[in-house]
């Protein structure tokens, strides 16, 4: 919660007689008491703010003059975000470390496709009369599954991250004229040499389901080493393939969010990207409460 400590003061009663010059008591205003207030030129009293009253104590007193101190309290905006980046570029470790440290509801379109089918809802039907028969699900039910999902009490209350969506610009439009607006859009830049590497290298664990990497993080044991798996997607050919539709989808939806996006070097490790994703998020929140002001004399 943000709060107006100060203000500017304007006298609501001139009886020099019926106040002690060193200190006065906060009476009960029971009238409107916009009228009485005289704000910075910085600060306004917003329809969403609460007027209470703070602290009295040694008040100047022109002219014996008495003074009430209102303030105003408004509830803290949360960030909305969106994240993009394409395979391997670390993605999904940097919505674990956003979630963990701002409190977001991590939002992915694919998780919301798999619980909606599982689920049986209306959407999750209409999603599976699709996939059974190895279409694409139409956008209109993945951007109303999306909606309901940000519109969700807690997405309102926390804040979101919605994760690798929109990747169109009809996408995006639909979003916009839903009323969601990100405060930022976060694009995850990896060279696609790197990329490559980290995809190639991956192996999966089919017993523990732990995902290792050859060169970075390979597998405990020899045992473990003779097991491991590689995706069937994994290799070279497929995975540029994956990057250039990720590229694609980028390019489509980038002009919506061109004033809002900061680019972040995901060549490094995960503490390093980190720093740049907090602080980039740091300067929202603050330009996020300089726009809400205070109320200072």
């Amino acid at each position: 919660m943000a709060s107006c400590s100060s203000l500017n003061f304007t006298a609501i009663s001139s009886n020099p007689q019926k106040l002690p010059s060193s200190s006065i008591s906060c009476p009960t205003v029971q009238r409107p008491f916009t009228s009485h207030l005289s704000f910075s030129k910085s600060s306004s009293l917003h329809s969403d703010q609460i007027p209470i009253r703070t602290h009295c104590g040694k008040l100047p007193q022109p002219n014996g003059a008495g003074f009430v101190v209102i303030g105003c309290a408004r509830k803290k905006e949360p960030l909305m975000i969106m994240i993009s980046g394409a395979p391997a570029s670390g993605k999904g470790t940097q919505c674990e470390l956003i979630t963990q440290k701002y409190g977001l509801v991590h939002i992915a379109a694919g998780d919301l496709l798999r619980a909606e089918i599982a689920a049986g809802s209306e959407n999750g039907k209409q999603a599976k009369e699709y996939m059974d028969k190895g279409k694409l699900v139409p956008n209109e039910i993945v951007v109303t599954m999306v909606k309901e999902r940000l519109n969700g009490p807690d997405s309102r209350e926390k804040g979101w991250l919605l994760d690798g969506y929109p990747r169109s610009s009809s996408q995006a439009i639909a979003l916009k004229e839903f009323g969601f607006q990100p405060d930022l859009f976060i694009l995850l830049e990896v060279p696609e040499e790197i990329l490559v590497e980290r995809v190639v290298g991956r192996r999966l664990d089919p017993i523990t389901g732990k995902i290792y990497h050859l060169k970075y993080s390979p597998p405990e044991t020899e045992e473990i080493a003779s097991r491991v798996t590689q995706r069937f997607d994994d290799t070279e050919e497929k995975v540029k393939l994956r990057l250039q539709t990720h590229h694609q989808n980028v390019e489509a939806v980038l002009s919506m969010y061109e004033d809002i996006t900061v680019k972040v070097n995901g060549s490094g490790s995960k503490q390093e990207v980190f720093a740049q994703i907090d602080g980039a998020l740091t300067q929202i929140i603050e330009q996020k409460q300089e726009k809400l002001g205070t109320v200072a004399a």
